[in-house]
């Protein structure tokens, strides 16, 4: 049986005390839910005080990003070992905001949206394996564009990025890995995946980890699905056999809606 697991991702939002009257009301709104995984990902400077808020509740603290070295000459960037430093049990990787277009301005992304920050499937296995390597649940992002989809390449790219992300992995890790589904063109846009193709897409990525690790890993992995994910469609989604959680954006930031959210994952 897998264990639900509802993550909200804050991307670039929210001060450290934002963030603390956040835990303040959220905390007890699910202070009895012990049958779901609970995760936040704020910014990186309100990790300290969103894990001490939150210390000793049922809801852990990530970082949406990190560089696999664990020290060294590398501006701005933060590492597992600092991020386990400042408290958080999670962490993203390969977000759709983080993967791809390198340098393209920003305006040039209108209608196509994410890929900023050029990750790659490559960096991608590298943070995979140096977190596997750490205490942190690592969240694995794939999914693919709107013009991907409308050239009929959705199998094929979520197949080639759940397989290069696993490349180097144990069948005996997998569990302790979570992917997340994430429809490029469903992020921030208030588009929603129909909730039979998004589980229908999880069952394509759940099929590849089989294939490349065996039929008890592609069992044993959790699967989100993230794309304007709100509680009025999270049930509809959440009732279905591949999706074992969400990867929450916008529907995060407010307490009762992420509530309600964590809510609908009990069944």
């Amino acid at each position: 049986m897998r264990t639900p697991f509802i993550a909200g991702n804050w991307k670039l939002n929210k001060t450290i005390s934002e963030a603390r009257a956040f835990a303040a009301e959220f905390g007890p709104l699910v202070q009895d839910v012990t049958d779901v995984q609970i995760g936040l990902f704020p910014v990186f400077t309100s990790i300290p005080a969103l894990s001490e808020a939150l210390g000793g509740s049922n809801v852990e603290v990530g970082g949406q990003d990190f560089y696999w070295k664990a020290s060294g000459a590398y501006t701005g960037e933060v590492s597992l070992p600092l991020l386990e430093d400042a408290g958080a049990k999670l962490v993203l990787i390969g977000h759709s905001e983080r993967r791809g277009r390198f340098g393209v301005p920003e305006p040039d992304l209108e209608g196509e949206a994410g890929r900023v920050f050029g990750e790659t499937d490559h960096s991608v296995n590298k943070k995979l394996l140096a977190a596997l390597g750490s205490s942190l649940t690592p969240i694995v992002c794939v999914g693919e564009t709107l013009t991907e989809r409308q050239n009929g390449h959705t199998d094929a790219v979520v197949e080639n990025q759940t397989v290069m992300a696993l490349d180097g992995v144990e069948a005996s890790q997998v569990a302790s890995i979570v992917f997340a589904y994430e429809p490029v063109w469903a992020i921030g846009t208030g588009e929603v995946c129909a909730a039979d193709e998004a589980n229908r897409v999880c069952g394509v990525i759940r099929a590849t980890v089989a294939s490349k690790l065996g039929a008890q890993a592609g069992e044993a992995v959790r699967i989100q699905y993230g794309g304007s994910v709100k509680p009025d469609n999270a049930r509809e989604l959440l009732a279905l056999e591949h999706i074992d959680g969400a990867l929450v954006g916008g529907a995060s930031l407010k307490a009762d809606s992420f509530a309600q959210i964590v809510q609908a994952a009990r069944g």
